[in-house]
């Protein structure tokens, strides 16, 4: 046992060594102990620990660490050495099945649309056009092109279609009763925390531990544990250390220190290249003309310009979203995500996989609802090229999990497996109640979880929340928060005769706090 960890713990520094060889900062540090030579603190006898000392001392040491971290959080360990790589996107065989489908029915769906529009799925957009898209770049809000032919690929509603008919096929077989037997419209066997692994596992959201986002503090005044929790935060921003930043969010960021505090976690320091790449990705949008455009156009349209909170950012939407469907290296996290980027073939040359080239660049087809992923984020971000750093470091850590089928903890499978294992169990009545008029709570609460409530809460509750999904590197609590919605809700759930009714009374999540709410479920609630 001890030889097998040692191996899966070589194994993972080597898969972070080779990693970290090509990045920006490996030359950064180069550059660092080649010009530390010159100075006379270093000398030739103890060359390796005076390098090392003058690496600790500059504050590199502290990068690197951050770096490591990040990718210890990004990447899954590694497999057995005789894994198919397939396995790192996904261990089970009906899953990658259930995915490559789906696939293939969004790409019917986008295909269908370039025929009946007949329009291309690219193009380079001619030097007039390019011109007005440059001088329209920060209003871009302001144009009103007729979408009235485009529609979104999928919804999340039909995306739960597929993942209610997800069956395992081992367990089809025979007529023993077995997971069949799980009221809810998720079918398939996967292991889910119990409200005490839920508990230890979310122990600093305990009741007696000093939280943001709850006014009466139990042991402690709210206002003097608001003023320690400051101070303790612009500690750790001044040590600059990702893991302590990770550990501190737990219990809620003060919203003054909120945005350096995510931009340490996810390791995004908006560095000279990282702006000069965000330009690249702006010219690419300057000059080519996407399908995938229109879509993104038409989802803020429908979404955020309607929202009360977040239709004045509509143009940094439009940006980072742009920006991001050409973003290659958003192709990196395939490798540890069940999907598999969409391939198009250059005009005549179908089928000849020479000619093959991934579409869009970056490999995700957005959905309805995809740009809520980023309206809350331009809350704390107000530097294009910062905040469109942190929305792809979220995407490739978190979002991507809520739209592609896997059995991952954190994939949209497991937390709709989740909530409907905590409703069953803790509150059965509500359960069956809503069950036998119709009224399935999954097909209310889908969407929330899809969106990670992004639309549905006020924004100051919704960021308190994303605070603890980073906190925890974990998108579980989306399926114990809207656990606690329906508890929270349940005397006058209760009183409904139909789906409709029952949507009404969850209609309006705008006035909830998350933290009671997580609390009560989790805490006070006998089990």
């Amino acid at each position: 046992m001890m030889l097998e960890q040692d191996t899966g713990l070589s194994l993972a520094i080597a898969q972070i060594v080779q990693r970290l060889k090509g990045s920006s900062l490996h030359s950064q540090l180069e550059r660092q102990a080649r010009g530390s030579l010159h100075k006379p603190e270093i000398k030739l006898d103890s060359l390796k620990e005076d390098i090392k000392e003058f690496l600790k001392t500059s504050g590199w040491e502290k990068r690197l660490q951050n770096a490591v971290y990040s990718e210890l959080n990004v990447f899954p360990s590694p497999c057995h050495p005789a894994a198919p790589p397939e396995h790192m996107k996904e261990p089970l065989v009906y899953m990658r099945k259930a995915q490559g489908s789906w696939e293939k029915r969004i790409l019917k769906s986008l295909n269908s649309m370039c025929t009946e529009l007949s329009i291309p799925l690219a193009r380079k957009r001619p030097i007039g056009e390019q011109k007005e898209l440059l001088n329209k770049w920060n209003e871009m809000g302001t144009d009103e092109p007729d979408l009235t032919l485009f529609r979104p690929v999928y919804a999340p509603k039909d995306f739960l279609e597929v993942l209610m008919n997800l069956r395992n096929p081992n367990y089809e077989n025979g007529d023993q009763p077995s997971f069949r037997n799980h009221l809810g419209l998720i079918q398939v066997p996967l292991k889910v925390k119990d409200i005490p692994e839920l508990k230890d596992y979310f122990s600093e959201l305990g009741l007696n531990t000093g939280q943001l986002g709850i006014d009466d503090s139990t042991q402690v005044p709210p206002e003097l544990f608001e003023n320690e929790h400051v101070r303790v935060g612009q500690t750790v921003l001044t040590e600059q250390d990702s893991a302590a930043a990770q550990q501190y969010v737990r219990q809620g960021c003060p919203t003054a220190l909120r945005a350096e505090l995510w931009a340490l976690i996810l390791n995004i320091s908006n560095q000279p290249e990282d702006i000069l790449y965000y330009e690249q990705l702006k010219s690419n949008v300057i000059q080519h003309d996407l399908l995938v455009d229109s879509l993104i156009y038409k989802d803020v349209k429908l979404t955020a310009s309607n929202d009360d909170y977040y239709f004045v950012f509509e143009d940094y939407l439009y940006q980072v979203l742009l920006c991001f469907s050409r973003d290659t290296s958003v192709l990196e996290h395939f490798s540890y995500n069940s999907a598999t980027p969409p391939k198009s073939y250059i005009r005549g040359k179908l089928g000849m996989e020479e000619y093959a080239v991934f579409y869009p660049p970056n490999g995700v087809i957005p959905f309805h609802g995809f740009s809520m992923y980023v309206a809350p984020l331009c809350f704390l971000y107000h530097e294009p090229s910062k905040l469109y750093q942190i929305f792809r470091e979220m995407y490739v850590r978190f979002f991507f999990r809520l739209h592609s089928i896997s059995s991952h903890p954190s994939g949209i499978v497991s937390l709709c497996l989740l909530f409907e294992t905590l409703l069953q169990t803790h509150l059965p009545q509500l359960f069956y109640h809503l069950r036998e008029i119709g009224a399935q709570p999954l097909r209310i609460s889908f969407k929330w979880m899809v969106r990670a409530f992004s639309g549905y809460l006020a924004t100051d509750q919704l960021l308190l929340l994303w605070d603890r999904i980073l906190g925890y590197n974990s998108l579980e609590i989306l399926a114990v928060l809207a656990a606690a919605v329906f508890a929270f809700r349940a005397v006058n759930l209760m009183e409904v005769t139909s789906l409709a009714a029952a949507e009404a009374v969850l209609a309006d999540l705008s006035t909830l706090k998350v933290m009671p709410l997580l609390q009560i479920f989790l805490f006070a609630t006998v089990t």
